[in-house]
């Protein structure tokens, strides 16, 4: 699914195709995504897009004194059409310009939302109003990890938990933990020495590169311009179970946790001696 790197390069690509647009009309093909589909077109028609910005992996949609904020979950992906071309079955939302074109909402799966918003009191409000740092957030530090990675709950758990830290999905966490040489079984709050360090600084490296790549391209995912994101070349354990760890030639192994499947090194990622 899309993480933090993908739904920044959806959103680069978006700033590009749509921003200055002015919105003619909406078209709902799949109200169950829509939340309040009977007034979700009337409050769009006629709101020009001055900007696409992004927290954690929503997109927001800056409509001036309103913001659309959308969230791609599984597969959910946009394209630029002419307001025209027929839509495919996979295709539930369409926005209409003035100008003739239209930016059209795929989602195989169904499972993305929208949702409006006033913009004032926006990260005040759900969705936004729990979300935790994202690691491109200057102030996401090891002592902000400290102070959240509390309790029991597996390290991994934790990182994927957007109230903690917005973001970071299955791919992401099994890259940040085998750059920090943590195994994704430590308690959350276990950490020590530089380890909150350490693992701050691999969340902010990791993510920064996926970024710059163009995010991570496996099974379906492709953005918003149909671009295949470059960083699966850059992956060291996620999907590579059996294949050596780039780090010290130990087989990578596979495993469930928290419901996840997790990849890790054993070596470089050892496990708490327990007592």
């Amino acid at each position: 699914m899309p993480e933090l790197p993908e739904v920044e390069t959806v959103r680069r690509s978006l700033t590009r195709l749509v921003s200055d647009k002015t919105i003619a009309r909406v078209e709902v093909h799949w109200p169950r995504m829509v939340e309040d589909p009977d007034r979700f077109p009337h409050e769009l028609a006629g709101k020009t897009i001055m900007s696409v910005a992004r927290k954690g992996k929503y997109l927001l949609f800056d409509l001036d004194d309103l913001v659309l904020i959308s969230h791609l979950r599984m597969e959910g992906k946009y394209f630029l059409k002419d307001a025209d071309t027929p839509l495919d079955k996979h295709e539930h939302v369409k926005f209409v310009f003035t100008d003739g074109s239209a930016l059209v909402y795929h989602d195989v799966r169904k499972f993305g939302t929208f949702c409006i918003r006033d913009k004032d009191g926006l990260h005040a409000e759900p969705p936004l109003n729990k979300l935790g740092k994202e690691p491109l957030d200057p102030t996401f530090t090891a002592a902000y990890l400290a102070g959240v990675l509390k309790g029991k709950r597996p390290l991994k758990t934790a990182l994927l938990d957007q109230e903690t830290i917005a973001g970071i999905g299955n791919i992401y966490a099994d890259e940040i933990l085998h750059c920090a040489r943590l195994h994704p079984e430590i308690a959350a709050g276990d950490l020590w020495g530089d380890e909150p360090e350490r693992l701050a600084r691999c969340a902010r490296s990791i993510l920064q590169e996926a970024v710059a790549l163009g995010g991570t391209s496996i099974r379906s995912y492709k953005d918003t311009l149909g671009v295949t994101g470059r960083f699966q070349q850059k992956l060291n354990v996620h999907t590579k179970e059996n294949e050596a760890c780039p780090a010290c030639d130990t087989r990578i192994l596979k495993k469930k946790v928290g419901g996840r499947g997790t990849y890790f090194c054993p070596v470089c990622q050892k496990e708490r001696k327990k007592g």
